[in-house]
């Protein structure tokens, strides 16, 4: 029986993806690097700046001393980005709040920093019906590593198969898989509503996926 729903955050409960491309590139535009459209979404597409920022200096030879300057100024764009463009969605908060009515426990694992998270959560009206949420900055590893979900399945108090994974990209579908729970892969922010949540517990329950 699915008890909790973990989600991922952007792409699923944000549609920030593009606001985290376009504030990164804009940081590495100041020192002549970008990230192409094709290779965010093969490649970078999921993965923590931090992340980003090393395969950058590994693969085509950015300064590792400009790693923190690069994240932190990618950071304050992205919050610029969160304050004009980050609204409550309404098929967000009925869903999310009809679960909750129902019992379930919800919680995010983003590999976002906490301060983002937190203030999506806020700005999106989403955060009241949170149980916790979890940032990069509270795992060694992020996406794909499933040590998030784990980690959030732990916090939950619940064995894998009592948890559904809500996710939309390669890198956060194979962690999601990888740590046991069922898991609901979307293609985008609408796919995720009460009908298609609850459809797809109806189908984990009955052991159809």
């Amino acid at each position: 029986m699915i008890k909790a729903i973990i989600f991922d955050m952007d792409g699923v409960l944000i549609e920030a993806k593009d606001w985290h491309y376009e504030a990164l590139n804009k940081a590495l535009s100041l020192f002549g690097y970008e990230i192409s459209r094709y290779d965010h979404l093969v490649t970078y597409d999921g993965l923590p700046t931090s992340k980003k920022l090393e395969m950058l200096s590994m693969e085509r030879g950015l300064p590792r001393k400009l790693h923190k300057f690069i994240n932190e100024l990618k950071q304050q764009y992205t919050v610029d980005k969160i304050f004009t463009d980050c609204f409550p969605m309404f098929h967000h908060e009925y869903a999310l709040a009809k679960l909750k009515s129902e019992g379930y426990k919800l919680a995010v694992g983003s590999n976002s920093i906490r301060n983002t998270i937190d203030l999506m959560m806020q700005k999106s009206n989403l955060k009241e019906y949170l149980d916790f949420f979890l940032s990069n900055q509270d795992v060694k590893k992020g996406k794909p590593d499933p040590e998030i979900y784990n980690k959030a399945i732990e916090r939950l108090g619940l064995n894998p198969k009592e948890c559904m994974i809500v996710e939309d990209n390669f890198n956060g579908i194979a962690a999601a898989k990888a740590s046991g729970a069922h898991v609901m892969e979307v293609e985008t922010v609408y796919d995720v509503n009460y009908e298609n949540i609850k459809a797809h517990i109806k189908k984990a329950e009955e052991g159809v996926i």
